[in-house]
């Protein structure tokens, strides 16, 4: 009998490649987009954030994972910021 997904495992397992994500909104980046845009698509809103806290009032559990959430958002902007920031710097080189 096959058992139901465990959404804190499937969480986990989605937090383990921040440079596949950081490499979308680069390969995005690369093809016109905004960087200031695709930094704020990014990153996790302060009225998000908010509203997460709000949540974990009423279920507690949901603190750890979403502050995992908030790191990894973090991990996948600072990649995504030192790929443009190489971009721009090779570009000034050539």
């Amino acid at each position: 009998m096959a058992t139901a997904p465990n959404p804190v495992e499937e969480a986990s397992q989605d937090f383990q490649f921040p440079q596949r994500e950081a490499a979308f909104f680069y390969g995005l980046f690369l093809r016109g987009h905004s960087a200031d845009e695709l930094r704020r698509d990014i990153e996790v809103p302060p009225t998000v954030l908010a509203k997460w806290d709000k949540e974990t009032v009423r279920e507690p559990k949901l603190r750890s994972v979403l502050e995992r959430v908030v790191r990894y958002r973090q991990h996948v902007l600072a990649i995504f910021d030192n790929l443009v920031g190489h971009d721009s710097t090779s570009q000034r080189l050539q």
